[in-house]
């Protein structure tokens, strides 16, 4: 099993939507498991499980639910959430109090980074050996309900996105990045004038949509991204998120 360099891995990733019918091998998923296995944790808590998917029906209800086609053309789906009903469980039987700490701000921020770090840990090691995969956050936003009753997911189990994975059928262009100007401050929040870079990158974020290879458009970044904003705010996830049983207090 060849691998890429942690450089090539990294700066050469992109999402892939289309999939080849090939099979993840054994030894592929192996190292994958291993890499969201080693992901670093609050606490070392684990607060997070991740639910693989390879049976194709049960990914065609998801993509029905969802609405993205790679969940049921990818090879796997995986779902990775904050979980608090492990540690409950084990609390309980062992009569030990478990705290409120779910219900609060922070516990749901502690799952949720957890999750999300163990997702990259699975994205870094697919990249690595050539597989291609795409997180999809509305995984987590479609219908919260609908996903949790599929996938049978207890209280205190949420999902906070899913990873097609695959053997890639397209190598789109890359994105570009804003520059590391804008991402990475020194000593403090930059207090200069960064609209003449935003500026900037607002234009090649335009020009790539429209003349990348594929579908084109005439979408900038700015306008893009708060339409996106827009649509979210009919989401309804605090609600979403205590049908899970988590009851968010401070």
């Amino acid at each position: 099993m060849e691998s890429k360099s942690v450089k090539e891995t990294l700066l050469t990733r992109r999402s892939i939507r289309r999939f080849e019918r090939e099979a993840i091998t054994a030894e592929q998923l192996d190292l994958i498991y291993e890499a969201i296995r080693n992901t670093p944790t609050s606490y070392n808590g684990q607060q997070f499980t991740v639910i693989d998917i390879d049976d194709q029906e049960l990914k065609e209800k998801l993509y029905e639910i969802i609405g993205q086609k790679q969940i049921k053309t990818c090879n796997r789906f995986m779902a990775f959430c904050i979980d608090y009903n492990r540690i409950r469980s084990f609390a309980k039987a062992e009569g030990v109090e478990m705290p409120g700490f779910c219900d609060t701000m922070d516990g749901v921020t502690v799952g949720i980074v957890d999750a999300s770090l163990a997702m990259m840990s699975a994205v870094a090691a697919a990249d690595s050996i050539g597989l291609g995969c795409c997180c999809i956050g509305y995984a987590r936003t479609a219908n919260p309900k609908a996903v949790a009753e599929l996938l049978n997911l207890p209280d205190g189990v949420f999902v906070v996105c899913g990873l097609s994975l695959g053997v890639p059928r397209e190598m789109p262009d890359m994105k570009p990045k804003m520059p590391a100007s804008l991402l990475i401050h020194h000593n403090g929040y930059r207090q200069d004038d960064m609209l003449p870079e935003l500026k900037a990158y607002d234009a090649e974020i335009r020009q790539y949509n429209a003349t990348r290879s594929g579908a084109t458009t005439d979408n900038d970044w700015l306008r893009h991204i708060l339409s996106y904003y827009s649509e979210a705010l009919g989401y309804k996830m605090l609600e979403a998120m205590r049908e899970r049983g988590f009851d968010i207090r401070k």
